[in-house]
């Protein structure tokens, strides 16, 4: 496994953020180890939703979780509030940094990550496919 870290600055898109990363860095195969920080704006779809939610407030990032590739990204985030109310779901374009992201992604060879339309779940989803190892 090799290992990544970023950090994102003020008014930065998350999800736009991520994305462009696992492209400029041919990511094939990543996944979040860690992710924390804070949002001046979040956008969210919640479960079952065909529309995403924004909330024009100040959140603090708990959890980032999720897989990346060049293909493509699925991140699910964890917010809590001013009051220590937390809410969560899928991650859209939208979330705009406040502070900081601090963000670590792992990434492997042993797999690579693809998108791909599921009839039955009507999503772009995860094709796995394993990368035998070379030998030299």
């Amino acid at each position: 496994m090799k290992i990544s870290a970023i950090r994102l600055k003020p008014n930065e898109d998350l999800r736009q953020s991520l994305k462009n990363f696992a492209i400029e860095q041919n990511i094939q195969a990543g996944f979040i180890l860690s992710g924390i920080g804070s949002l001046k704006q979040a956008a969210i779809r919640f479960a079952n939703q065909d529309k995403s939610t924004t909330f024009d407030e100040k959140f603090e990032i708990l959890a980032l979780n999720g897989t990346l590739s060049n293909e493509g990204i699925h991140l699910h985030i964890a917010l809590a509030d001013q009051q220590g109310k937390t809410i969560g779901g899928h991650l859209v374009d939208g979330c705009i940094i406040y502070t900081t992201a601090e963000i670590v992604i792992g990434t492997t060879q042993d797999f690579c990550f693809g998108r791909s339309f599921d009839e039955q779940t009507g999503y772009q989803e995860l094709d796995i496919q394993y990368l035998p190892l070379i030998d030299s």
